[in-house]
């Protein structure tokens, strides 16, 4: 049976970056394939190094994906909140999982196993250029974090940092401010923007200072056009 084009799976798969550009027809395709999962709060979902079998798609809650420093902290790399999807890069390429994905809370989720991957891209094309658009999209931004780490100063990484969480947190912009959840030390984000702690406390300060964020604890209010204007290197 050919699912609706209000059935939720499908409106799931629609607002992804992997699998957004395709038709209904195509995205009817690959629901066929989806099963419904559940994670309990602080459930371990995948290690890394595990062989990586699925994608997942949240539909209620959130994952973190992150990694351990060389001391042994876990250092949070992302969120995949519900909207989101993590586990594909493993899941494409067959290589062992790059993260470790943790359930912050409860999790409803759908994963689309690696056998329905491999069908999906060998028999359908549009499926399979929708991946490859992604995977382009991955690299050139991985490009511009390198290139942010190796040339710009740390209130710039930062502020870029921030404008990117914002996206991916998909968090709503009111009167030019949107509030995040870094869910991180400053010791973490130093790892991520490629600094040291006192750097970025230091830098954190100048953004302050300079009207781009206030802090409460891991809750920041950004203003989106500061930091914007600061993340092109402007003043």
């Amino acid at each position: 049976m050919q699912p609706s084009p209000d059935d939720p799976r499908m409106k799931l798969l629609a607002g992804t970056d992997l699998f957004g550009r395709l038709a209904a027809s195509d995205l009817a395709v690959i629901v066929q394939h989806l099963r419904p999962v559940s994670f309990n709060a602080n459930q371990l979902i995948f290690s890394r190094g595990d062989e990586g079998r699925d994608i997942y798609f949240v539909s209620e809650g959130r994952v973190r994906l992150s990694i351990l420093s060389g001391d042994g902290r876990e250092l949070s790399l992302t969120h995949a909140a519900a909207g989101d999807f993590f586990g594909e890069i493993a899941a494409l390429d067959a290589a062992p999982r790059s993260a470790d994905a943790t359930a912050i809370g409860a999790v409803k989720a759908f994963n689309l196993p690696q056998s329905a991957i491999k069908v999906l891209l060998e028999t359908n094309p549009r499926i399979a250029a929708a991946a490859i658009h992604f995977l382009c999209q991955r690299i050139r931004e991985t490009n511009d974090k390198l290139e942010a780490i190796a040339l710009h100063p740390i209130e710039v990484r930062i502020a870029r940092f921030l404008l990117t969480a914002v996206k991916l947190q998909k968090v709503p912009v009111k009167d030019g401010k949107a509030v995040i959840d870094l869910a991180m030390s400053q010791g973490d984000l130093a790892l991520l923007v490629g600094a040291s702690r006192p750097k970025v406390n230091i830098a954190l300060t100048v953004l302050e200072e300079r009207h781009g964020i206030v802090r409460d604890g891991m809750r920041i209010t950004c203003n989106v056009d500061v930091l914007e204007d600061i993340s092109a290197g402007d003043g």
